[in-house]
């Protein structure tokens, strides 16, 4: 009999979490896709937690609506068993969050070929993958969310950013034209536009040193980074990738965490010459920072 319960009991536990919404985030181990995992499924989402290394998502199996699959952005087979799973484990895909990435940063010169297209792979190539390996699921479908992790730097620079920058402004202008041609299959594409936000991204970004450039470069890297340790943390972006995803409307843009929203009016309103004076007031002597 207590055999019989458990089962009608798990039973009825899958099928409540089939008629619950689903959403599946790439880059959840840590940080902004941690947070909005953990956010998603405190307010009863479905969550399928994706990374490259399944252990450290470990945390997040204390929720009985978290799955936590492994999932590599430029290897295609593994994003399509991850979708399949998904899809099988919660009946269905709902939103797609594209929160993979990482930065590059230093002076362009002093990169390598084999830098340069990492940071392409993760931040470009890696999220047209996810995207279109959903896209024949959701067009069936007729409909679904894709909400993407751009950046404030997608609209505005920054010193030493330049290759991080053409990424995040490289997505920004396929993810503006895609939604031309989703839109008649009800498929909505929301891009968050965090600025600075205190999570361990800080530490994760890969510093190219260059003798040559410095001590300017080092000396704004350094400035760079005390921005984030003022930053709000990443549950404002994870507030924020929810309202996104309840969001019935074909919104784009959805800026969020600290001075990012402001810096993004006043690059359109400032003359271009105010801004980027403003820009190296803030990042090239900024806390207290002075380049030779």
């Amino acid at each position: 009999m207590v055999t019989k319960l458990r089962v009608t009991f798990a039973i009825q536990k899958s099928n409540i979490q089939k008629m619950n919404k689903t959403i599946f985030i790439t880059g959840a181990s840590t940080g902004i896709g941690k947070a909005t995992a953990i956010y998603f499924a405190e307010q009863g989402w479905n969550v399928a937690a994706t990374m490259r290394t399944t252990a450290k998502g470990a945390d997040l199996l204390k929720y009985t609506n978290v799955k936590v699959w492994p999932l590599d952005v430029m290897q295609t087979e593994s994003i399509s068993t991850a979708i399949d799973q998904t899809i099988a484990h919660f009946g269905g895909i709902d939103v797609i969050f594209n929160n993979a990435g990482y930065a590059l940063v230093g002076a362009f010169e002093a990169m390598s070929d084999a830098q340069l297209r990492q940071q392409f792979d993760t931040n470009v190539f890696g999220v047209m993958n996810v995207t279109r390996a959903i896209l024949p699921y959701f067009r069936e479908k007729k409909g679904g969310t894709i909400i993407n992790t751009t950046s404030m730097g997608g609209i505005i620079t920054f010193p030493l950013y330049s290759v991080y920058h053409s990424t995040k402004w490289a997505l920004e202008g396929f993810m503006e034209s895609l939604q031309f041609e989703l839109r008649a299959h009800h498929i909505k594409i929301k891009n968050i536009e965090p600025g600075a936000i205190k999570t361990d991204f800080d530490t994760a970004i890969d510093f190219v040193s260059s003798a040559a450039y410095d001590p300017y470069a080092t000396n704004t890297h350094h400035s760079m980074l005390e921005n984030y340790k003022q930053a709000p943390g990443p549950i404002v972006v994870a507030k924020k990738v929810w309202q996104a995803a309840n969001d019935s409307s074909y919104r784009l843009r959805y800026p969020v965490g600290g001075l990012g929203p402001l810096l993004i009016i006043m690059r359109k309103v400032l003359p271009f010459s105010w801004f980027t004076a403003l820009v190296r007031l803030a990042t090239e002597k900024g806390n207290g920072v002075v380049n030779n």
